[in-house]
């Protein structure tokens, strides 16, 4: 059981292992907790621009998250549906309806039922910073840890992330596709040093290289979103090559599988 926030993340840091289990015959579920309302709409208009509809941006999204999944072979998809909270900061945080407003209690008993309908032997979120601090995957993770403890299961479970060797080489693939990238400001730039970890201190490399296109489809169904130009715009094999290892943090074990591992299912099979 993968927990993204929003339509789209399921490809960009979990579409390797989605696609690569359920070829090896493995149930796969997706939760999806916002609407995706903050993304971009057509022709991609932003957020509190002229013409922008989040609702009608909400289903655009839906459409375009069923296509994914489609191509990744997940076997489930279920979504809670809260209101997209947008980046830090914005007003739409505090939106009633807001995923990021919402109690974690309420999102954690919600997704307890999800965890209790299908015992996954694997959970994967985010860490408790989201990554790269978007609100939403703050409290996605926040639910994920908390409905687990309500349920008492003790399923694997995984935090994604990525190296920092990766991090500093997609700088440079930025620099070589992005045209128009600037470097960041110093603020921004030492914030952007903080992502992921250093390479010692993830537990888990699984290499997904063979399903690159499969994932490179997926976020190709999500085209309506800008950021995902930028993958785009590399080519199927350029993209697989910077994108086919998928890194994780083992944060919950009762295997004992020795670390480094190679396979999110170690000490199962």
């Amino acid at each position: 059981m993968a927990v993204h926030a929003h339509p789209d993340d399921e490809a960009t840091g979990t579409g390797g292992v989605l696609a690569r289990y359920a070829a090896e015959g493995i149930r796969t579920v997706l939760v999806t907790c916002t609407d995706g309302g903050c993304g971009d709409g057509p022709g991609g208009v932003k957020p509190g621009e002229p013409g922008h509809d989040p609702a009608a941006v909400a289903e655009m999204r839906r459409r375009e998250l069923e296509a994914s999944c489609a191509i990744l072979k997940i076997s489930h998809l279920e979504m809670l549906d809260y209101a997209d909270s947008g980046m830090m900061g914005w007003a739409t945080n505090d939106a009633p309806g807001s995923f990021w407003r919402t109690p974690v209690e309420e999102g954690a008993a919600r997704l307890a039922e999800l965890l209790r309908r299908y015992q996954p032997d694997v959970v994967v979120t985010y860490d408790e910073n989201g990554f790269y601090g978007h609100p939403d995957h703050i409290q996605a993770n926040r639910i994920t840890m908390a409905a687990l403890a309500m349920t008492g299961q003790a399923p694997k479970v995984y935090w994604t992330t990525a190296p920092r060797s990766m991090m500093q080489r997609f700088g440079e693939v930025m620099r070589e596709f992005g045209g128009d990238w600037e470097e960041p400001d110093p603020d921004e730039a030492a914030t952007m040093a903080e992502i992921g970890l250093p390479d010692e201190e993830i537990t888990t490399w699984v290499d997904t290289s063979a399903f690159g296109g499969q994932k490179y489809d997926a976020l190709a169904a999500h085209a309506s979103q800008g950021e995902n130009i930028f993958f785009l715009k590399m080519g199927q094999q350029r993209f697989t090559e910077l994108m086919g290892v998928e890194t994780f943090v083992r944060v919950r074990d009762t295997t004992d599988a020795p670390v480094p591992e190679n396979d999110l299912f170690a000490g199962l099979r």
